[in-house]
């Protein structure tokens, strides 16, 4: 009775989040241009979740609050100067690990090579042409845009892409439910030396392909790159409390993970897969990925697994000996879940894919098993931070809290049922992934074992 009142009182405390706007700020030398962000109205007064760029390139977040009657642009500009000023870093942030990857494309390094993007849809016709208008949109000079419409009971996906893109864009129909064989089915189609993934639900910053694949061209080691992921939207309660425990962000500093220099600070490198990047944004060597199998297809969403594709794909190419290379430059914007019961199926579903990528790992991999039982404890301590009942920032005298996108300090507390659920999939997550292996049966056989 007490938990049931207690979930009632953070469901409650859960409504009462208020929307915050989305808005870009470019400070460039003495001139500043704020604009809202994709989809978005015009900045009013309010609060307002800003992404600042220096000359076009992200550098920060910042939550600003505009008074009525102010002008928006007035306001934020000068936060985000004091913020992200010259005396506040007003360089591009120094590259974290080995094996430097040139943050910038353009005139003084190589082009970025042929790339296909691959983006795997089911029943969601309106997004997918959202996004897919951004891929259009690309400065990047060689690449091509497949469309996989995974396992559909309409004809909806098939006769947009047909009917607004024609020879644009390429479709693909995989039978079988489940993203990480619809994303396998993707890499066999693709035609590039590189293939990007990406989500239906973004919209991605003209610049995203250049920035994701350029490093590729420039590292011959690297078998991976991620990127940058920001909310579309903060118009819902859920939406917000997302972000304001970290959503999908990575920070702002470029990273180069290589597993012959392990990062000195991550001692769980590397099963701590979630901090590379995510699914709605990561790009791999084509033949690296081939090369290691794909993705399990007992892994992902639509599978038992609920999860961890994604994860299981980082992992694989770095224990390959492949370096991964996170650019902040490379920037998609998510539509986040928007409801309570989306929250819940999200915490759910984020626990049981960790364990069930890990599980994945192990099955496939065996000779890691001494490798990931050393890092047992440690990983039990760290899987216990990601579950814990996290508290808001602002507690100490004169701190305002965190913006929305800013990590280890928050806006908003995150609820204990949401925590409970997210435990609960950690303990389901390998039950899930050995009831996907029996269901792909001979498809996953031989799969990521070489």
């Amino acid at each position: 009775m007490a938990r049931t009142a207690r979930t009632q009182e953070e469901i409650q405390r859960f409504l009462g989040i208020g929307a915050v706007q989305v808005a870009e700020l470019d400070l460039n030398g003495e001139e500043a241009a704020l604009r809202p962000g994709p989809g978005s109205p015009p900045v009013t007064h309010g609060e307002v979740f800003v992404l600042v760029r220096r000359a076009g390139r992200p550098v920060g977040t910042l939550l600003g609050r505009v008074p009525e009657g102010a002008d928006p642009a007035t306001v934020l500009t000068a936060l985000a100067r004091q913020e992200h000023g010259q005396e506040h870093g007003q360089e591009p942030a120094e590259e974290r690990g080995q094996g430097r990857v040139a943050e910038r494309s353009g005139a003084t390094g190589p082009p970025p090579p042929h790339t296909s993007v691959v983006v795997a849809t089911r029943e969601r016709a309106g997004q997918l042409a959202r996004a897919l208008d951004s891929l259009l949109a690309q400065d990047h000079p060689d690449f091509e845009i497949v469309v996989v419409d995974n396992a559909p009971v309409t004809d909806e996906t098939r006769d947009l892409v047909e009917r607004k893109y024609g020879e644009r864009v390429r479709y693909v129909c995989e039978p079988v439910a489940g993203l990480a064989t619809a994303h396998n089915t993707g890499l066999a189609a693709a035609l590039g030396t590189v293939v990007a993934f990406t989500d239906d639900d973004v919209v991605a910053d003209p610049r995203w392909l250049t920035e994701l694949t350029t490093p590729f061209a420039v590292d011959p080691g690297l078998g991976c790159a991620t990127g940058l992921i920001l909310p579309a939207r903060l118009r819902t309660p859920a939406q917000v409390l997302l972000e304001s425990h970290g959503g999908f962000a990575k920070g702002f500093t470029p990273t180069t993970y290589d597993p012959k220099d392990p990062p000195r600070d991550e001692p769980l490198f590397p099963f701590t897969a979630g901090r590379f990047g995510s699914g709605a944004n990561m790009a791999f060597r084509a033949e690296v990925l081939r090369g290691v199998g794909g993705f399990d297809p007992a892994t992902g969403a639509g599978t038992p697994a609920r999860g961890g594709d994604d994860l299981y794909g980082f992992v694989r190419v770095l224990t390959q000996g492949h370096r991964l290379h996170y650019t902040p430059g490379a920037l998609v914007w998510h539509h986040h879940r928007e409801s309570w019961a989306d929250l819940e199926t999200q915490a759910f579903g984020y626990g049981a894919g960790l364990t069930a990528y890990l599980t994945a790992i192990l099955v496939n991999r065996p000779a890691l098993l001494p490798a990931f039982l050393a890092r047992v404890p440690r990983g039990l301590s760290h899987a216990r931070g990601l579950t814990a009942v996290r508290n808001t920032g602002g507690d100490a005298p004169g701190d305002r809290g965190a913006a929305p996108g800013d990590h280890d300090t928050r806006t908003h507390p995150w609820p204990r049922r949401l925590s409970r659920l997210q435990r609960k999939g950690m303990l389901y997550g390998p039950v899930g992934y050995l009831r996907a292996r029996r269901t792909a049966g001979s498809r996953t056989t031989g799969r990521g074992t070489r």
